[in-house]
């Protein structure tokens, strides 16, 4: 099941490389080099433009976050290997994030990394951690997605006319907005069931939301004197008469069905995870809220971006010899509802399974962020339900799909 490869001559070089464990049993199985996730938690998320982090730089979200994951967990941060950061759009992520790491009291002999696979950038920073981990090249590591949308909303991509001639490429430069539409119309996913989901997300939300579920997995934050705890994106009173009531927002393109009831919010918000060995948690006395199973990425037809998670889920199941009856949650990103619906649907998985608490819908997707936060939330949830293994996915721009496995091996 799992083996081991070494270079021959190279003994300095030797890593103890693990495969992905198949099967419900190996990957229910405790091992000491298991790669597991000691914290993982998530600020509070403020809507673009108008919420509680409209004004905050992603250097100041996650200086903060650094600051106050440091305090929460008394990790002293000379033993973390690495830190790598999922994020899209601001300038120089490297710099900030770097200098925000160091700002929060994180030695310079740390070293930190950048990564962007948009909407999964913050699942795509947790897979180099763990595979890093796994490898044996570092100990310890953080993860961290963070993205604001209020002071980097999405550039316009620009490629010369050589490659935009090309009808792929030039569709996977396309507004998401336009790719839903797309969706919508090929695959005759209707206003109508476009809303049906989307009151399924707003109203879990708001439920989730006044019974204090999100605060069981919301690190709270100072910034500038004030906390940011709670969640500013989530819309009471969603009914379905107000989400038909709503006039299309992509008014030119194919149906015109998407409308800001039935799309993913635009917003602001950070993600960390820490991971390292079982065997070195259990030596360090930290507690250990999950394991790392695996992640896949896959791509699609750019124009269909939304039909990601399609591919993505059926592909990380056969990877780790799961089937979807043996998952208890998936967290499946809720970039528009026309695509959501699609996959939904085409997958045959239950709702009674799928973003107990809502979804991107209701709470928003800062694009950078939403990869980790997810895992965030899954965890938190399967806690609750004392249950044992979660799935998330979602679609990529540009034409991908992303998915991941992680075990609950917390207790409420």
């Amino acid at each position: 099941m799992f083996a081991r490869i070494v270079k021959p001559g190279s003994s300095h070089l030797r890593r103890n490389v693990s495969t992905i464990p198949k099967g419900l049993s190996a990957i229910l199985e405790k091992r000491p080099d298991d790669v597991v996730i000691t914290f993982a938690k998530r600020t509070a998320m403020g809507r673009a433009k108008k919420g509680q982090l409209k004004d905050v730089p992603v250097d100041e979200m996650m200086h903060a976050l650094f600051k106050k994951t440091l305090e929460q967990v008394q990790l002293d941060p000379k033993q973390i290997g690495d830190i790598c950061v999922g994020t899209c759009h601001p300038p120089s992520p490297l710099y900030l994030s770097r200098a925000a790491a160091l700002a929060a009291g994180i030695p310079e002999t740390v070293p930190i990394s950048t990564v962007n696979r948009l909407c999964s950038s913050g699942l795509q920073a947790v897979r180099s951690i763990a595979q890093a981990v796994q490898s044996g090249e570092i100990s310890l590591g953080v993860a961290v997605g963070v993205e604001s949308m209020s002071l980097n909303p999405r550039p316009s991509p620009e490629v010369v006319d050589a490659v935009g001639q090309h009808a792929q490429a030039h569709d996977c430069t396309q507004p998401m907005g336009w790719t839903s539409e797309m969706v919508a119309q090929t695959y005759q996913v209707s206003r109508e069931t476009q809303d049906k989901y989307a009151l399924i997300s707003h109203s879990r939300a708001e439920k989730a939301s006044k019974t204090g579920i999100f605060a069981q997995e919301i690190l709270p934050i100072e910034i500038r004197g004030q906390t940011i705890s709670v969640d500013d994106t989530i819309r009471p009173g969603v009914t379905q008469q107000s989400l038909s009531s709503l006039k299309p927002v992509f008014p030119d393109w194919g149906d015109a069905l998407t409308t800001a009831g039935n799309a993913s919010g635009v917003g602001d918000g950070a993600a960390i995870a820490i991971l390292t060995t079982r065997s070195y948690a259990e030596k360090a006395g930290m507690e250990i809220m999950g394991k790392w199973v695996a992640a896949t990425f896959v791509g699609v037809e750019p124009r269909y971006m939304g039909i990601g998670p399609i591919a993505a889920i059926p592909k990380i199941l056969n990877d780790t010899g799961l089937t979807k009856d043996d998952i208890d949650i998936f967290e499946i990103n809720e970039a528009f509802a026309s695509q959501f619906a699609y996959c939904v649907e085409e997958l045959d998985i239950s709702m009674d399974k799928i973003n107990p608490n809502g979804g991107a819908i209701a709470l928003t997707h800062p694009l950078g962020m939403t990869g980790l936060r997810q895992i965030v939330t899954g965890l938190a949830e399967l806690k609750r339900q004392n249950k044992r293994l979660l799935c998330t996915s979602m679609c990529i721009g540009s034409g991908m799909g992303g998915a991941s496995i992680v075990v609950n091996e917390a207790h409420p």
